[in-house]
């Protein structure tokens, strides 16, 4: 009935043969999924053979072109959001719109002190980090030293931080908080006569206190 003869044992493969033939079959896919369906497909071009043979830019515009299709969708199926309308304008500021003022522009201080010779001063603002305060302050009856520097909370020991030092009469400037803390001025009268000293301060800072 059949004109085919069977193969005996010994022409059949071994175990060893197939696993072999196996093997080798998952190379040559892995590496033609390496180099050529996943760059065709994905634009993903580990090798760099996609990009020589002109596959990994038809990938990358496949995977563009889905990105956007998905953006598409997704947008299409949001919710209409109503735009609030705008309020009417009114002839006077409401409170709100005076504290936002007041914020804006924060507090303002003036301080006078009277230093006599060899005596030392210091004026602190509590002020939180990035904050920043507009001062300047001038001293009548001669220069004095001055020391502008910050304190964190707590401080550890021999910390010292540092917005410049130096000796004049006249002195203004921006004050930035690096830290949460007191910042300000340490002032001392080396001269042989009184000196009067004004501070004025304007920006953002929660209080203004004399520690010495």
């Amino acid at each position: 009935m059949y004109n085919t003869d069977l193969p005996n044992r010994a022409e059949l493969p071994s175990s060893r043969q197939l696993l072999r033939s196996t093997a080798i079959a998952l190379v040559a896919a892995g590496a033609l999924l390496t180099t050529t369906v996943l760059p065709a497909e994905y634009g993903i071009d580990p090798t760099g053979i996609g990009s020589a043979l002109g596959l990994t830019p038809m990938g990358q515009i496949k995977t563009s072109r889905s990105a956007e299709a998905a953006a598409d969708a997704k947008a299409a199926a949001a919710p209409a959001v109503a735009t609030p309308a705008a309020p009417t304008p009114t002839s006077a500021p409401t409170p709100a719109a005076v504290q936002v003022a007041q914020a804006a522009s924060g507090k303002r201080d003036e301080m006078t002190i009277t230093l006599r010779p060899g005596q030392g001063a210091e004026v602190k603002l509590d002020m939180r980090k990035g904050d920043q305060v507009e001062f300047s302050w001038q001293s009548g009856g001669g220069a004095v030293n001055f020391d502008t520097h910050g304190d964190p909370v707590n401080p550890p020991k021999n910390f010292y931080h540092g917005y410049g030092k130096g000796r004049e009469s006249n002195v203004k400037g921006t004050l930035q908080a690096a830290f949460d803390g007191q910042h300000g001025w340490f002032w001392r009268n080396r001269g042989k006569a009184d000196v009067s000293l004004t501070l004025k301060t304007q920006g953002q800072y929660s209080a203004i206190k004399r520690v010495l």
